[in-house]
């Protein structure tokens, strides 16, 4: 339950990633699905490595730094979705900084699930495997419904992948 929980941001980037022109071969879409599970695998990691000392650090603006790199993405699409001259995203984000950022962006929840596994003892090599395993699949299901849906309703759809990063990004300061 945790790694479907876990994975619900990347779910939500890669629908909308899978609005864009950018991701509608095989080669990005196994990208992106591999760095979002990779970035939620390490991440554990290092909360777990980080244990009880950082908590409190990281408590205090992880939730902050998530929503504002959403909410970035998210006007960007919405802004592209409502003109026919712009385009979301203007390098492709299954490469380079943009692929990085979206992986942080939607991996940062693991590191805090990192330290709560150190603080309970827990063995994390088998967890972060399974939350990592989780995240790649689901993305990549995210991708794939973002292109079905692209293909059906055209640019309206960067305007609902938009506002759905958008959402979540709200949805995570106010449950946090």
């Amino acid at each position: 339950m945790i790694a479907v929980s876990l994975a619900m941001d990347a779910a939500a980037v890669s629908l909308g990633v899978g609005t864009t022109e950018h991701a509608v071969s095989l080669r990005p879409k196994l990208r992106l699905a591999f760095h979002f599970g990779l970035f939620q695998f390490l991440m554990p990691l290092v909360g777990w490595l980080a244990g009880s000392t950082i908590a409190p650090r990281i408590a205090t603006f992880d939730d902050w730094v998530t929503f504002v790199l959403l909410a970035f993405v998210g006007a960007r699409m919405i802004r592209s979705g409502l003109s026919p001259h712009i385009v979301s995203y203007r390098t492709d984000p299954s490469r380079g900084a943009s692929l990085v950022l979206l992986s942080v962006a939607t991996s940062l929840d693991a590191l805090a699930v990192g330290v709560s596994l150190a603080l309970q003892r827990v063995a994390i090599w088998y967890p972060a495997a399974v939350i990592g395993v989780v995240t790649a699949t689901i993305s990549f299901a995210g991708l794939l419904v973002g292109n079905s849906l692209s293909e059906t309703f055209g640019k309206r759809m960067e305007i609902v992948g938009g506002a759905i990063l958008i959402v979540i990004g709200l949805q995570i300061l106010l449950i946090h």
